[in-house]
């Protein structure tokens, strides 16, 4: 559960760097995909072992 909290704050702060330089706009889009399918996997696998 920790690697999953680590890889959602890692997508989180990619995501904000992106929006904050407008050059890397493409960068909060790749984060906030990453940040969902994580937040996904990490909810179907806490599902799974309930």
């Amino acid at each position: 559960m920790g690697l999953i909290i680590a890889l959602l704050v890692i997508w989180l702060i990619l995501s904000i760097i992106g929006f904050v330089v407008k050059g890397l706009a493409w960068l909060a889009i790749i984060g906030l995909v990453l940040f969902v399918a994580t937040a996904v996997w990490g909810w179907v696998k806490r599902r799974a072992r309930s």
